[in-house]
């Protein structure tokens, strides 16, 4: 398999308990076992996959201890870089990171509406910390995109989405809820995931973990901590992992809602909807 592009979850701590995590992820996460040098020699081993993007995610990403000189490693070796953070607090020297040639946000936005926005974050005053910082992203000059996922009935989406518009964030996604983390009603399936899962693309977790997506945490094909990358994805049990996944039942030319849009729960359309030729999918990260 030819490696496009690489979603490393380098925590599962996060300021935030959102209602519907997929990764579960809260105040009490921990950083896992993977130290810094672990994680560097994962984004080495990337770049000589030919990956060309890398996507620090958590769990809050910035909250990791070594997350300033990964994401120096990153822009320095050539890979273009998403951060997706919650921006509930941005230190002055990681908008200095965040400006770098090559580097991009994204973020998740849950409402207008301030007690809304909260409710979903388990935070008060999350709604009103992450907005000021879309602000500043946006006056910086920093590329910013947003998805908002639909948690609660009669939430205020589109006019979270105008009200993204309005502030400037170009691209702004919607999704709902999957059946995985703390959005899950029962066993997670392959029915909640895109149908792009493993194809160009891996996920590696806090303890080392390899799977398809970072959607798909129950597909488990190896771990880097044990066995090289290039080996985990040369797999025979990360075929049979991708191969299980249905691919979507329609296509379409699709607009930017389509494009992976990693949140607290959010990635492609489930495998079950309608679905848009990646081909026309503009690039995440």
């Amino acid at each position: 398999m030819i490696l496009d592009s690489v979603d490393l979850e380098l925590t599962g701590r996060c300021q935030l308990q959102c209602l519907h995590c997929y990764a579960s992820s809260g105040p009490e996460g921990n950083h896992g076992t993977m130290d810094t040098a672990s994680w560097s020699g994962v984004i080495d081993q990337a770049a000589a996959l030919g990956a060309r993007r890398v996507q620090f995610i958590g769990g809050e990403a910035t909250t990791y201890p070594g997350f300033e000189p990964l994401l120096r490693q990153a822009v320095s070796t050539g890979l273009a870089v998403e951060v997706f953070s919650n921006l509930l607090h941005v230190r002055e020297a990681w908008w200095e990171l965040f400006a770098l040639p090559g580097v991009k946000l994204a973020t998740s936005y849950y409402s207008d509406q301030a007690d809304e926005h909260d409710a979903v974050t388990a935070r008060g005053g999350s709604h009103t910390r992450t907005r000021a910082n879309i602000i500043e992203a946006v006056r910086r000059g920093i590329p910013i995109r947003a998805a908002i996922v639909e948690v609660v009935d009669g939430q205020r989406v589109e006019r979270a989405r105008e009200e993204l518009h309005a502030l400037g964030v170009r691209t702004v996604g919607v999704d709902w809820v999957r059946g995985v983390g703390r959005g899950a009603t029962a066993p997670p399936q392959v029915s909640q995931l895109c149908g792009r899962c493993g194809q160009g693309k891996a996920a590696v977790g806090p303890n080392g973990d390899v799977w398809p997506c970072v959607i798909a945490r129950w597909m488990r094909a190896g771990n880097v901590q044990r066995t090289p990358l290039a080996e985990i994805i040369a797999g025979n049990r990360w075929r049979t992992l991708v191969s299980t996944v249905p691919a979507p039942r329609h296509r379409k030319v699709c607009n930017p809602d389509c494009k992976p849009s990693q949140s607290d729960g959010s990635d492609c359309a489930p495998a079950e909807t309608e679905a848009c030729d990646p081909s026309y999918c503009e690039p995440d990260g």
